[in-house]
């Protein structure tokens, strides 16, 4: 996440496949100003904005449906009150949830946010779209990520991608070069702001497919929201259906998510399928027991435990963490999370059954102080869970 500091503007940037939101010219121009801007918002705005995006952003609705899978009172953990609350402060956490066994150990909201409400995403939302993937193979839309992806975006064909597979976009190995500093004027995420998009072109594949070729395919790993760009055009292409609807049908409704999620869309329409998905505290934990499950039925048996396996060449910009599976980090102790700029993330411990989600608003995307107190109380709740 080191180099996620321009997720969302990167993703409102972009765009999928078929055209189904139509935004005007003057709106589409606005929306990446817009986009931009989320990273510079000052503290107020971040806690009135990150739980109303809808309300300042076109988006489609994810929708829930049929019965709403419990989530039942668990034993309370035994933290004094006053330590969470610290917690809280510390982190800007608007929402935390510990769910084990399927119940919940503790929840707790602040800054103005409520079980009612939605929270932004910001890059959790790619774990999201990664298990849509194991669903479009498991329907037999994409028939392994072992192909290459130009068989299902075969307009990238004749640049950097050739010879990339679809297991190469998932742990962003493609070995295709890429610039994700925001501070640099010259940096690809700045010149996919500014160059036009031919018209009949798909603006994240124009892009990206004249972007060159760095090192092998599969030899290093460099985080590239752009290419979870790409996964979207390829999911949204494989199964002629929007993301929203996709992910309603296959996770929100059988899975019996409680409330329906706001995904949010780029100029062009499309969802952004790395980031802006917005979604209520229990709900993110409910993903967090789907993927604990293993989405049995949805995705192909043994998904997730690949997903949540270091797939990646060890590097020194995973950080803290152990390694990169599917769009998930994997975490020591065989731990996995989805994670967000801004300190947004589903922690998932299999060995304990449990599931830590958190919404927060931090003073920075990212940062090492904040990223270890976070950790630390990852490490704190675990620990109060021993049964």
């Amino acid at each position: 996440m080191k180099r996620a500091i321009l997720a969302v503007a990167l993703m409102l940037a972009g765009a999928a496949a078929a055209q189904t939101v139509m935004i005007a010219p003057d709106n589409a121009a606005k929306l990446r100003q817009v986009g931009a801007e989320v990273l510079f918002w000052n503290q107020q705005q971040r806690d009135q904005n990150f739980p109303a995006m809808e309300k300042l952003f076109p988006g489609h609705v994810v929708k829930a449906g049929g019965k709403v899978r419990p989530l039942p009172a668990g034993k309370p953990l035994a933290i004094p009150a006053g330590e969470i609350e610290t917690a809280m402060t510390e982190l800007n956490i608007s929402g935390m949830i510990v769910v084990q066994d399927g119940k919940v150990r503790l929840e707790r909201y602040a800054r103005g946010y409520g079980a009612e409400g939605r929270y932004t995403s910001f890059s959790v939302a790619k774990s999201f779209t990664s298990t849509l993937v194991g669903a479009a193979i498991r329907d037999g839309y994409i028939k392994s990520i072992d192909d290459p992806v130009t068989k299902y975006i075969p307009d990238l064909a004749g640049g950097g991608y050739d010879g990339v597979t679809v297991r190469q976009l998932l742990t962003m190995t493609s070995g295709v070069k890429w610039n994700e500093d925001y501070t640099d004027p010259k940096s690809d995420v700045a010149r996919m702001f500014s160059e036009e998009v031919p018209a009949g072109q798909d603006p994240t594949v124009w892009f990206m497919k004249k972007l060159p070729r760095e090192t092998a395919p599969g030899s290093k790993w460099v985080y590239k929201t752009g290419e979870t760009n790409l996964i979207g055009v390829l999911v949204e292409r494989a199964t002629k259906k929007t993301l929203a609807d996709y992910l309603s049908e296959k996770v929100w409704k059988p899975w019996g998510m409680e409330r329906d999620a706001f995904w949010m869309v780029n100029p062009a329409g499309h969802e952004v399928s790395g980031c802006c998905l917005s979604v209520s505290l229990r709900d993110y934990a409910r993903m967090g027991m789907f993927a604990l499950g293993g989405g049995k039925g949805v995705v192909p048996d043994g998904w997730f435990a690949a997903a949540t396996t270091n797939q990646v060449p060890v590097s020194a910009e995973l950080g803290d963490r152990s390694g990169y599976g599917y769009q998930w980090w994997v975490l020591p102790g065989g731990r996995y999370a989805a994670i967000g700029i801004f300190g947004q993330s589903i922690m998932i411990d299999p060995a304990k059954k449990l599931v830590i989600a958190i919404s927060s608003a931090w003073p920075t995307a990212t940062g090492k102080e904040l990223s270890s107190k976070r950790n630390a109380l990852w490490v704190k709740l675990e620990g109060a869970t021993a049964r």
